[in-house]
């Protein structure tokens, strides 16, 4: 079967691999000149099925004021009048409900768990380098009030048996010896030690040259305008190059997907959240971040990369606007040098930002649609890295006519009615 990939970020790229190790003829279309050059260019690298849990929660409404009101704020929200942007917002607070939490965070460990899982195969098997580092991931809480909280996430990590520690001062020392030096600053730790770390961009590039041995093309700098429908089916996709056919379709284009999906009548819920990183040189090794911290308060991940340490953060909703804001480089540039003030150069800091495509109950869409050849794979969030392995070999195998290893059903768009 001929199947046309629309986007070619780390999603849309896995899921051409996946496809074309199965058998498939795999086209890729893509704006851009090359694969993982927008949203998974620089993010904050990890790979962490333990951390995956939605943004919507209870407590979150009071929480998203105070964090709002902070000097170093994790959440921005310019006033738009962009009635997606309030559509999306509501719908998020629907599921700012425990029963909703449990729901959409249980959905997504199980297919983080399982894209883990995939990725390790897929190391195995190509041996693919992208700076990867199998040493958990640290999430440090300054207060008391926020080691408490950990509870609710515990026992869903429990219930999915996905591996934890709580650590007290000493115990987090002994992971990310480096924080001896500003130990004060935090009362304790979550340790998630199945997670890992690594440079996405690297990933994608590279997985895009296996890709290509096995038969992929990949078409770049070739703008998608829109997708013709007729009978039920998807009949083609008009491009710059001329409308381009396929057996079948899959979009995966993240936070874009949504324009294109609206003149087919098919909404999803999907909006952009954008987000922000710097890329530090690390300067002393022994100073710099064993695998990964989250910075519960400030909502900042810190990450080594290789020679390199990756600070990302920020959800801030201004819709498809992609200025990079130097307030929200001095908070990434305060959480590194706060937590490793001698690992990095922070005055040679490379400055990025990209747009998360975010659904309001955190859960991907990943499914069919009203059209019979016609998949959706967006809406992964933050966690489009941590997630993309899984969602590339449940697409392979949706495609390929095979029962998926995890359930999928609750996926797709279909859930929200």
């Amino acid at each position: 079967m001929h199947v046309l990939v629309l986007g070619s970020g780390v999603i849309g790229t896995t899921i051409a691999y996946y496809l074309a190790r199965a058998g498939h003829q795999v086209t890729v279309v893509d704006r851009q000149p090359g694969p993982a050059l927008e949203t998974s260019f620089a993010n904050a690298g990890e790979v962490s099925p333990g951390y995956s849990a939605p943004w919507a929660g209870p407590g979150v409404p009071l929480k998203a004021i105070k964090w709002m009101l902070m000097h170093h704020s994790p959440l921005v929200i310019k006033p738009m009048l962009d009635p997606a942007m309030w559509r999306w917002g509501l719908a998020m607070l629907r599921n700012c409900t425990e029963s909703a939490y449990q729901i959409n965070k249980s959905r997504m460990v199980r297919l983080a768990e399982y894209s883990r899982d995939c990725l390790k195969q897929l190391r195995a098997e190509t041996g693919i380098d992208y700076d990867e580092r199998s040493q958990g991931t640290l999430q440090l809480f300054r207060t008391q009030q926020q080691l408490d909280g950990v509870g609710k996430d515990v026992e869903i990590l429990k219930s999915s048996g996905v591996p934890f520690q709580v650590l007290d001062r000493a115990g987090y020392l002994e992971y990310e010896p480096a924080l001896a030096a500003v130990k004060d600053k935090f009362v304790g730790g979550l340790r998630l030690p199945g997670d890992e770390t690594g440079d996405c961009f690297k990933f994608t590039q590279n997985l895009a040259r296996m890709a290509e041995a096995l038969g992929v093309e990949f078409r770049f700098g070739t703008a998608i305008s829109g997708i013709e429908q007729q009978g039920g089916r998807i009949t083609g996709v008009r491009t710059q190059a001329g409308t381009l056919t396929a057996d079948h379709y899959v979009l995966a284009l993240g936070s874009y997907s949504t324009q294109l999906l609206k003149p087919l009548g098919i909404d999803v819920p999907v909006y952009p959240v954008k987000g922000y990183s710097i890329t530090v040189p690390i300067t002393d090794p022994a100073m710099a971040p064993e695998s990964t911290i989250m910075d519960e308060t400030h909502k900042v991940a810190v990450t080594r990369l290789g020679d390199r340490i990756r600070v990302g953060g920020t959800a801030q909703l201004s819709g498809f606007d992609l200025n990079l804001d130097e307030n929200r480089r001095k908070t990434l540039e305060f959480v590194v040098g706060d937590l490793f003030p001698q690992g990095g150069d922070l005055a040679r800091a490379e400055f990025w930002t990209g747009l998360r495509p975010m659904t309001p109950d955190g859960t991907p869409i990943i499914g069919g649609t009203r059209y019979a050849n016609l998949t959706l794979s967006t809406g992964h969030g933050t966690l489009g890295w941590t997630m993309a392995a899984g969602t590339g070999r449940v697409v392979a195998d949706m495609l390929s006519g095979k029962t998926p290893e995890i359930r999928i059903d609750d996926l797709s768009v279909a859930r929200y009615g």
